[in-house]
């Protein structure tokens, strides 16, 4: 005779919570967060310069971000073989690149390698030597670099995006990496003035997370990051919003004879994350209107019609202001009918959204936080994130908090101060056809340039 056990309740879960830091100030007034999370022996350590772009030399955009990458090709203690061979000894991984806010440099190395990895990192930061060689490849590879993302539609359509979205004079308009154009005329000389001035300690932010039992971290990175000084920084401005482009609303074809997909990109201007408005509608209403299968863009793209694999939504912050896009890929053949579909689902959206779809993008939304955040790389590369966008620790907290309260006109408010229907539309494919198929589909004029 057999039994039947009660079927267990299954609960909600309960409120989580982002990992608390602990504040510290290092000797030279860098600013110290630690996360300790037992059981994460790989340490992830972040180092957030901010620094604005726009204070790029005029001419030579793309000089942070070379810089940056050059940060590991050799110090004034270990020449580049030497530096990358400890590197690699001691398991450490070295990154760093730059965002409209400033310079990010990350690590990655196991927990009884934390001492070596900082001393490295500071070496890095403070006495870089920039060999020749080793600039000349670097701004080798960013041309290279340049030619590969014209051959990708994705990222062609992004630059477009960004040319057209943005005013021409605003720094955001050009890719943070340069053009050909700034790239070669960037030198080594440049480089080394433009570190000397605006690489260094002055309102730098240090984070470490992982698991930091028996490791007296606070003596460690003293000692190290500690030391990071930089006699002629300059630190740079805080970035502004970036100004939309008057023309901004308008449909650009970017030519691809032949293609037989269309990438389809549009946005608008959107907020950043300390928004007064409040940014918790915003990872949301992205979720229900293109971030899954069952969202509205792809109900009818996808699931009706067939025409794409996926089209996707995403509020894109940046420290000051920041964009709302929609992009995805079809089929070249339906590019006229998919392009309308699309700019009527967003436009319908502005009708206001349905009960269940907010409860579908909360739960989404605030259930899979924790697995989000379950890495020490995650929990670190939030909390510099926080430092460089100038908000509180708490602030993950709270939003997801704030989420939890949300209600739909809470989200029909927010969709309806970005989707205002002033939209830029970038379509990177065959203009002989897509530009026939796009007449009285769209609205305005239709400007096709060359890949």
């Amino acid at each position: 005779m057999s039994t039947v056990g009660t079927r267990p309740v299954v609960l909600p879960p309960a409120p989580w919570a982002f990992p608390t830091a602990q504040e510290h100030l290092l000797p030279n007034g860098v600013r110290l967060l630690l996360h300790d999370l037992p059981g994460q022996y790989v340490l992830s350590l972040r180092v957030v310069v901010p620094a604005s772009l726009a204070d790029e030399p005029e001419g030579l955009e793309g000089i942070s971000s070379m810089t940056a990458r050059l940060l590991d090709e050799g110090t004034a203690e270990h020449g580049p073989e030497e530096f990358a061979e400890l590197m690699e000894r001691h398991g450490m991984a070295l990154g760093a690149g730059v965002s409209d806010g400033g310079l990010l440099v990350d690590v990655d190395v196991p927990q009884a390698h934390l001492p070596t990895a900082a001393r490295l990192l500071t070496e890095a930061l403070a006495h870089p030597v920039f060999p020749e060689a080793e600039v000349r490849r670097i701004l080798r590879g960013r041309l290279a670099e340049i030619e590969q993302e014209r051959a990708s539609a994705a990222h062609r359509a992004a630059r477009e995006v960004a040319a057209t979205l943005w005013d021409p004079s605003e720094r955001a308009s050009r890719p943070a990496a340069g053009t050909v154009e700034s790239v070669g005329r960037i030198t080594r000389e440049a480089i080394v003035e433009h570190h000397a001035r605006r690489v260094g300690p002055q309102g730098a932010t240090v984070v470490l997370a992982g698991d930091l039992t028996g490791t007296d971290a606070v003596r460690v990175l003293t000692e190290t990051l500690g030391e990071w000084a930089a006699p002629r920084h300059e630190p740079g401005s805080r970035p502004g919003a970036p100004r939309p482009a008057a023309d901004r609303a308008r449909v650009v074809v970017v030519d691809r004879p032949g293609s037989v997909q269309t990438e389809i990109a549009v946005s608008c201007p959107g907020p950043d994350r300390s928004t007064p408005h409040g940014w918790a509608p915003h990872p949301v209403l992205a979720f229900v209107v293109g971030g899954s299968p069952n969202a509205r863009l792809d109900a009818v793209l996808r699931e009706e019609k067939g025409y794409t694999y996926g089209i996707r939504s995403s509020f894109r912050p940046r420290v000051a202001g920041g964009s709302f896009v929609t992009s995805g890929s079809v089929r070249s053949e339906v590019t006229g009918e998919a392009v309308e579909l699309l700019l009527g689902i967003l436009a319908g959206a502005r009708d206001g959204f349905t009960a269940a779809e907010l409860r579908s993008g909360v739960d989404f939304v605030s259930k899979t936080a924790p697995g989000r955040y379950a890495t020490a790389d995650a929990v670190a590369d939030e909390t510099a994130a926080l430092a460089l966008e100038g908000l509180p620790l708490d602030f993950t907290t709270r939003n997801l908090a704030a989420l939890r309260e949300l209600g739909v006109d809470d989200l029909d408010a927010a969709y309806r101060r970005v989707a205002t229907g002033e939209w830029t539309v970038v379509l990177v494919g065959d203009a002989a056809s897509i530009v026939p198929a796009l007449e009285g589909r769209v609205p305005g004029p239709v400007t096709t340039v060359a890949r």
